[in-house]
């Protein structure tokens, strides 16, 4: 989808978001009080309104949830309207407990707008999926697109093209610019220019857009068709793809006075990203406090059952490769690192990764602290310098590092975390490295702020459970 339509969907879809928010709540508040002079906490009830309407606006930013819009069904859009409603009442009912007000607020109104605006949201936005629909595919709307390929890719292009473009494209021309094709049906689109009159064509027709797909073709002819393609108005898309691999995201950029082309496999919204790193700042210090309160009482009987510190540190590799320490409560006897040599040949792990079931390397609190996960707390302090993440991919060793391929590599390409998919997946009932990996490598490819609040919540279930800990 271009630049307009994607501007006219999401800001209509947020405003039509905010009007149904808006009559929900004023239909709640009429079936509560029957009518608005006779609420109680007037003041606190408005504050809630806007409450509700900021929160809806801060998911929409956060979660990105009008992605896909016009593609999801009936069910799947249900229940995208469902997640969005348990963000605003819990957002709401956080802010109430925070601010000791929550027992002024109306329990019915939060309820019936709960069931109002799921109903009155959901229906607002399948009338909306139809009438976007309607607007994009008039003929004034329509962007009228030309392919120019060649053989043997004639086929694959028209394929991709045809499953990638949104509604409001129309394939009205192709081209096939290094054999006689002109009369076929291609995919239900029929050749109808050659190399040599595919500009005359161009000329003679309704056209917006141009996607030039012509791999190893002559540079000189390629930049003739797009300078002529250019100087009529038309705009043009030229496949630079020289790496065919799915999610991985192309940019072109200025880099050192040259225009780049860079290729990544992972995404990066650096607004979301912020976002990660001010929760992290905030989940960090929190934990801080709360290891600093632990302290003393973990301290204590680490002593008491083990000579040796308190607390253990170990270079730990980081983002793509930066080595820092990593702080825990020692949970191993002192020479653990030494006596690790002699365990190897026991090591139930298959792969880079040492574990071993009744390690004898392990003191009696440390059995307990690792139970309970406490032996992580000291690592809050890790977040809060930046070195790790509230939830991340597993800090490797540098011994295991040393071993890595470049398939492994890809899993330091994300900040570590102190929790992540691996933690949240029975850690401990897991005995084969590449399925850590393969853990990893999903979060890092779905990762979204939504993933990032699931996993914390798990990890809290699975730490009160002690499920998957040993």
């Amino acid at each position: 989808m271009n630049r307009k339509t994607k501007i006219i969907e999401g800001y209509w879809l947020l405003f039509m978001d905010l009007v149904s928010i808006s009559a929900a709540y004023m239909i709640a508040i009429l079936i509560r009080y029957h009518g608005f002079r006779w609420v109680d906490e007037p003041e606190l009830h408005f504050i809630g309104y806007i409450g509700f309407l900021l929160s809806g606006t801060v998911y929409s930013f956060l979660f990105d949830w009008n992605r896909e819009f016009l593609k999801r069904g009936i069910l799947v859009e249900f229940i995208a309207v469902v997640k969005f409603n348990v963000f605003m009442l819990l957002s709401l009912m956080a802010g109430l407990f925070l601010f000791q007000r929550s027992l002024y607020f109306s329990r019915l109104v939060m309820g019936y707008f709960g069931v109002l605006d799921v109903l009155i949201v959901w229906l607002v936005r399948l009338a909306m999926k139809k009438i976007l629909r309607v607007y994009f595919t008039a003929q004034s709307n329509l962007v009228k697109m030309m392919i120019i390929t060649k053989e043997p890719a004639l086929y694959k292009t028209v394929a991709d093209v045809k499953a990638a473009v949104d509604i409001n494209y129309e394939i009205v021309a192709l081209a096939c610019v290094n054999a006689d094709r002109e009369g076929e049906v291609i995919d239900g689109i029929t050749v109808n220019a050659g190399r040599d009159n595919v500009l005359e064509l161009a000329r003679q027709m309704p056209l917006d857009e141009v996607f030039i797909d012509l791999p190893e073709e002559d540079k000189e002819y390629v930049r003739h068709i797009i300078y002529e393609l250019e100087s009529m108005g038309i705009a043009c898309h030229y496949n630079i793809d020289i790496i065919e691999r799915p999610q991985k995201e192309v940019r072109v950029d200025d880099f050192a006075g040259y225009t780049v082309v860079t290729y990544s496999l992972n995404h990066v919204d650096y607004r979301r990203m912020a976002i990660k790193r001010l929760i992290d700042i905030v989940g960090g210090l929190a934990g801080c406090i709360l290891t600093a309160v632990l302290t003393p009482f973990v301290a204590l009987a680490i002593k008491a059952d083990s000579p040796g510190p308190v607390f253990f540190a170990q270079t730990r590799i980081g983002k793509n490769g930066r080595r820092f320490k990593i702080y825990k409560f020692r949970s191993m006897y002192v020479d653990a690192e030494e006596r690790k040599k002699e365990l190897e040949m026991q090591n139930e792990m298959q792969g880079l990764m040492f574990k071993m079931d009744n390690d004898p390397r392990i003191t009696r609190v440390g059995r307990f602290i690792r139970k309970t996960s406490i032996d992580e707390f000291p690592q809050f302090f890790n977040i809060v310098k930046g070195d790790m993440s509230l939830v991340g991919t597993r800090p490797p060793t540098e011994d295991e590092f040393e071993q890595y391929n470049s398939h492994y590599r890809r899993r330091i390409s994300m900040t570590p975390g102190l929790t992540g998919l691996w933690q949240i997946s029975g850690r401990s009932e897991i005995v084969d490295f590449d399925e850590v990996v393969k853990l990893d490598l999903a979060y890092i490819d779905n990762w979204t702020l939504g993933l990032d609040l699931k996993i914390l919540l798990r990890t809290i279930g699975v730490v009160l459970t002690g499920k998957g800990s040993k």
